[in-house]
């Protein structure tokens, strides 16, 4: 048969003129399964083939009409043109009608070739088969939509629901804690420039009324000096003296810290962790890819990986020293970060799981580099600022001022995020984005990455 696909529907209603029509005659409904009109068809074929006695032999004019390709009776008697014969057969080779001469000895001769009966049937059978299995999907079809679509849309706007109710209540939450937040924060700065102020009206005051007494006390001893005559100035000795006593307790002035806003006023461990999760669970996570180890400032106790990626302490101390670079650690195992830092906002992560004791910061570009003392040792000078982690415990370190932390994991990798609008240094565990330690501080001058390491090795990731 030929390659062509037939679309019919399942259900067929005859109309007039129909093969139906005599379907109907036999007394069966005008709308049945196909399947069904298909092999009544057949069987009905079969009989009327029997009873006229036509096996399907060629060249009979009492047989019935010739099927076409289509399985769909012609009823044309349609003749071979080079025998003369009936085309009773099908050559499935050539897919054509033949007649029993080309199948025998005719140019079909070898071909594959079927009585067009029997070729009839193998194609009723097949559409039977294929209208079941399309019923079949159909139903399945049916049943999907009805039972798992439905189902799945109603579970749909119910955990739609939910969701947005979380969403709603988190954030709900979150504004309310942010609101109290702000108005604490915002009330403790108030008090604090209250108190401020009340220092600066009192030291105000007390300087304007100490100004005065020295001016008073200025005039008197001038008017002495240029206006008093000899013997009274020998005899004023004593009343000069106690004026001069006078001035010098009014004392010198100096600034102190009471006189400043404690920035410590407005600190906030929840803005600080929004701010830090907000920042650190964006795209920019591990920072530049460009950050790596500078090779140039590297101590000779550390070696430095191919990739300038890992810093490794070194047991034994070198047999060939590097040669002499200005800018390299030489005595304590210390290394600089590649960027240079002066704005925006960056992030690096340190992988530390290999290493007991190590050092992870920023510092000025004028950190000492040479010797010994603590000009050159991170966190113990004004020019760094650097996490510790050394025989179990964590520190904050700088100008030499230590700071214990309270770490409850012992963490694998060592974030830190620099803010440079804000001045602010934070140190985070990544895995948990916990904060480790938070500093505010006024930058003078462009920062670098700073690392040091005295046990195992240190990695830059990114």
């Amino acid at each position: 048969m030929s390659g062509e696909l037939f679309t019919c529907e399942l259900t067929c209603s005859s109309p007039p003129g129909d093969p139906g029509a005599s379907l109907r005659s036999r007394g069966m409904d005008s709308e049945q399964p196909i399947f069904s009109m298909l092999t009544g068809g057949a069987e009905d074929e079969e009989g009327a083939r029997s009873s006229s006695g036509g096996g399907g032999g060629g060249g009979d004019s009492a047989s019935p009409a010739v099927t076409t390709e289509s399985g769909i009776s012609s009823g044309s008697g349609e003749v071979c043109v080079d025998h003369g014969s009936e085309l009773d057969w099908f050559c499935g080779t050539e897919q054509k009608l033949v007649c029993s001469q080309c199948a025998m000895v005719g140019s079909c001769r070898g071909h594959t070739v079927a009585p067009v009966a029997t070729r009839v049937t193998a194609v009723r059978n097949h559409l039977v088969d294929v209208c079941e299995k399309i019923q079949l999907q159909a139903l399945r079809i049916e049943r999907f939509i009805n039972q798992v679509l439905t189902a799945k849309e109603q579970k749909l706007q119910a955990t739609a629901s939910r969701a947005r109710e979380q969403v709603l209540a988190q954030v709900s939450a979150a504004r309310e804690a942010l609101e109290e937040e702000e108005q604490r924060l915002l009330e403790q700065v108030q008090r604090e420039e209250e108190r401020v102020e009340q220092c600066l009206l009192t030291q105000k005051a007390h300087w304007n009324q100490a100004l005065a007494s020295l001016s008073h006390t200025r005039s008197c001893l001038v008017h002495t000096l240029t206006h008093a005559p000899d013997t009274q100035l020998v005899t004023s000795v004593q009343d000069i003296a106690e004026r001069v006593e006078e001035a010098e307790g009014v004392g010198e002035p100096c600034d102190t810290d009471q006189l400043n806003l404690n920035s410590g006023c407005s600190d906030s461990k929840l803005l600080s962790g929004l701010w830090a999760t907000a920042v650190l669970l964006g795209p920019n996570a591990y920072g530049s890819p460009h950050l790596k180890f500078d090779e140039r400032t590297v101590s000779p106790l550390l070696s430095l990986s191919d990739d300038s990626c890992t810093l490794t302490f070194l047991q034994k101390k070198a047999r060939k020293s590097p040669l002499y670079d200005p800018a390299r650690f030489d005595c304590w195992p210390n290394a600089l970060g590649s960027v240079s830092i002066s704005s925006g906002t960056h992030s690096w992560v340190v992988d530390v799981g290999q290493s007991g004791a190590f050092k992870v910061g920023v510092c000025y570009a004028s950190l000492e580099r040479k010797g010994s003392g603590n000009e050159a040792r991170l966190g113990y000078n004004t020019n760094s600022w650097v996490l510790s982690h050394y025989d179990r415990d964590y520190s904050f370190i700088h100008a030499g001022r230590k700071l214990p932390l309270q770490v409850v994991k012992t963490p694998q990798r060592i974030g830190l995020l620099l803010d440079w609008p804000s001045q602010t240094l934070l140190f985070y565990e990544p895995d948990s984005s916990a904060v480790l330690y938070c500093v505010t501080q006024h930058f003078s001058a462009p920062l670098l990455p700073v690392f040091a390491v005295t046990d195992r090795s240190i990695t830059i990731l990114h």
